[in-house]
């Protein structure tokens, strides 16, 4: 294994266990790529790398993957995390302070939908904060297009929507 990819493969773990959220691969990619680490094809690499060996969970929904530290993830931290150097560690550290709010923000929204077998679609839309799910919906829809565009309104719907379910649910 070459050294630079090990380095990334632990800065990626050391993001991950910073936050208390999975982040998205293109959030992670944005910070290697802004600061110039390494190339996209390498970052993919560490990755994929990482998740076969089971030190991140990756879920993957429509266009996205989301990453999260596991607990072999952490133990491998907790070993080798000092081979990450401190500028390093205050590159990513200011990284996630500055976009901790929008990074959290775009991955606690999460919009999918799949063919079912009565050749509907199925929209399924959720709103996560860290690891909790607060809200999943599933709608059934005759078309993709639909399906298609509700997944895009999600993301701006999604607050009002919520709050209409719980005003709604928590009334007398």
């Amino acid at each position: 294994m070459s050294e630079p990819l090990t380095l990334y493969k632990l800065m990626i773990l050391y993001m991950l266990k910073q936050v208390k959220f999975p982040l998205a691969g293109a959030q992670i990619s944005e910070f290697f790529l802004d600061k110039e680490y390494t190339t996209y094809f390498t970052l993919q690499q560490a990755l994929s790398e990482l998740n076969e060996s089971h030190l991140v969970k990756m879920e993957t929904t429509r266009n996205s993957s989301r990453y999260e530290i596991t607990r072999e993830g952490e133990e491998t931290l907790s070993f080798f995390g000092k081979k990450i150097s401190p500028a390093i560690i205050e590159d990513i550290d200011v990284y996630l302070k500055e976009n901790k709010v929008r990074l959290r923000d775009e991955v606690g929204l999460v919009s999918d939908y799949y063919k079912s077998t009565n050749q509907d679609y199925v929209v399924r839309c959720a709103i996560r904060e860290g690891k909790s799910q607060l809200l999943e919906i599933s709608i059934s829809v005759p078309d993709k297009e639909q399906a298609e565009h509700m997944c895009s309104r999600w993301n701006e719907e999604s607050q009002i929507l919520y709050s209409l379910i719980m005003q709604h649910l928590m009334k007398d």
